[in-house]
């Protein structure tokens, strides 16, 4: 008996769990957007079974005079990893708009480039490594990023203070 309490506890636990987890993206925009999503999410759902299928998408570009091809269609719900549901939708919206990791995310990233935990890197170090690695900045785009997060007297950045603008914005954008 108790390891049927125990399996039932698990398996109850992971559904709060995810319902937890998925119940932030209301928290993502005000409520006319949200309304004006479900609006969008209703007219795709052209079945109203609540979920967005490859019928409803083929239905929704026919109606805009659009071809659909099956490949397209399963590229488009293949985003959504999984069934998509209103509040999935809004996931993949939220996703799209934000278009940024989490603030933790990007504070540990930089965390492994500097070596330690005291919130600045080397200007040059940085400079360095977003020029010359990967998905290289321009000076244009690394000179902007050094315009919204100060360089201190040692000729460090302030990499807490940037990962803030990067996630929230600016304090100028939001008055």
């Amino acid at each position: 008996m108790a390891a049927r309490k125990t399996k039932k506890k698990e398996n109850g636990g992971t559904k709060q769990r995810s319902q937890r987890a998925t119940s932030n993206v209301f928290s993502m925009f005000d409520q006319s957007q949200i309304a004006e999503f479900k609006e969008a999410f209703t007219l795709i759902d052209a079945n109203r079974d609540g979920f967005i299928c490859g019928e409803d998408l083929q239905d929704i570009y026919s109606s805009l005079g659009r071809d659909l091809k099956e490949t397209q269609s399963v590229e488009m719900l293949a985003e959504g990893a999984g069934p998509i549901n209103f509040q999935v939708f809004l996931g993949m919206f939220g996703d799209k708009i934000s278009g940024t990791d989490p603030e933790d995310t990007i504070l540990q990233a930089f965390h492994v480039l500097a070596g330690d935990d005291k919130g600045v890197i080397a200007k040059d170090l940085i400079s360095d490594l977003l020029t010359t690695q990967a998905d290289r900045f321009t000076t244009a785009e690394l000179n902007q990023m050094f315009q919204i997060s100060p360089i201190d007297a040692s000729g460090n950045l302030d990499y807490k203070s940037l990962c803030y603008v990067v996630t929230h914005g600016s304090e100028e954008k939001e008055e």
